[in-house]
């Protein structure tokens, strides 16, 4: 059957086909340590499960008439209260996880022939869905020499003809966040053009050290109606299978995506919508996200540390997210178990195939001579992991 050339030109995930592959080694009794889902392990807190739970029982499983009217005001509420964005319940659209909510903004917003400014590393997701949309990704690069972090120069010069900017901090796959200076600059280069702002906060509650967290719509007076702030639940509260996002913008844009998504998905699960609900509402979610907070920022630190030590592997610290990004170029040009190692997808065939260890190639984000790890796993299986890399390396 011929494809469309529209999703012939669209790569596979690059991060769910490793861990797809990982887990057919686990269920053939392969000991694998798994460090390529971007997905906490611990457990959604229970007050949201039995939220959820009581919506069922109570027999909240049609559509809903009301499309999510309590959780959009929980949403705007929170917006004006954490992140000092003050918008009205219909500038929020609710989607089936963030990527969605990208997807459609991405779709409604793009012309074919449009440009949208990536920082490279990205996110895998990023230019395949700008690709979708018929329009085309122009990479920023920001390697490890620059703190994986782009200037505002980098903004301006790539700006003629461009439409969108997306901007992820703290970042997948990089783990590093910008300060609200950098950010306050960047903002003042946004404003000499007419670019569009994505801003991925998807991470703002996992931030660490003396990082502090802004939302970029609010450094600038004139950011609120050129900036869609994109959001969920996945990471913060470890509520990655319910599968609930959100995007909050100009109400134009986001009319627009309602109106896509009345044709494509129609209104997010009604029982999740009550958990997502009790994890905004409840007094209880402050702790519980502190908690998995600091469990990560010690992880992170942690591995940060030990792949410095391996001779060859240089890594930034994380400040946010839970993704370490090493450098393991200087190892390209060995034979590792038998694989010739000449980039990042090659390296990670040859912690999989000779470690049992799962890592993201680097390639999948825009820069090959990184490796991604997730450290959203606990300490045992970090020290597990790294034990075997540092002994492949050796």
């Amino acid at each position: 059957m011929k494809l469309s050339d529209r999703i012939s030109q669209v790569a596979p995930s690059a991060t769910l086909a490793i861990t797809a592959r990982a887990k057919q080694m686990q269920a053939g009794g392969i000991d694998v340590v798994n460090f390529g889902a971007g997905e906490p392990d611990f457990d959604t807190p229970a007050f949201i499960k039995d939220a959820a739970k009581k919506a069922l029982d109570a027999g909240d499983t049609k559509y809903n008439a009301k499309s999510g009217a309590k959780l959009l005001a929980a949403i705007a509420d929170k917006l004006a209260r954490e992140n000092g964005i003050r918008v009205a319940a219909d500038q929020i659209i609710i989607t089936f996880g963030g990527k969605h909510a990208l997807y459609a903004a991405f779709q409604v917003l793009l012309n074919p022939g449009d440009k949208v400014l990536i920082p490279a590393p990205y996110w895998v997701s990023y230019p395949e869905q700008v690709r979708l949309a018929g329009a085309e990704p122009v990479f920023l690069p920001a390697g490890p020499e620059k703190g994986f972090k782009i200037a505002p120069g980098q903004i301006l010069d790539a700006a003629k003809g461009a439409r969108i900017l997306v901007l992820n901090s703290p970042s997948n796959p990089t783990g590093v966040s910008y300060t609200p200076q950098e950010l306050a600059e960047i903002a003042q280069a946004v404003r000499k053009t007419d670019l569009i702002v994505f801003s991925d906060e998807i991470y703002e509650k996992l931030i660490y050290g003396n990082t502090k967290f802004v939302s970029f719509a609010t450094l600038d007076k004139s950011l609120p109606e050129r900036t869609i702030t994109f959001n969920g639940l996945s990471k913060t509260y470890s509520m990655t299978g319910w599968r609930l996002g959100w995007a909050a913008g100009p109400k134009d844009a986001i009319a627009a995506m309602k109106n896509l998504m009345s044709h494509e998905t129609s209104d997010t699960v009604s029982f999740a919508q009550a958990g997502a609900l009790e994890a905004y509402l409840s007094p209880a979610s402050a702790d519980a996200i502190e908690s998995m907070r600091q469990q990560f920022e010690k992880r992170g630190r942690h591995m940060a540390t030990r792949l410095n030590a391996i001779p060859g592997v240089r890594c930034v610290e994380p400040t946010g997210a839970f993704y370490c990004f090493p450098d393991v170029s200087s190892h390209y040009g060995r034979k590792i178990g038998g694989i010739d190692v000449t980039g990042s997808l090659s390296f990670a065939k040859a912690a999989l195939e000779a470690a049992n260890v799962a890592l993201v190639p680097g390639d999948a984000f825009g820069d090959d001579r990184c490796v991604r790890l997730s450290f959203a796993t606990g300490m045992e299986q970090i020290d597990k992991g790294l034990d075997r890399l540092a002994k492949m390396l050796a």
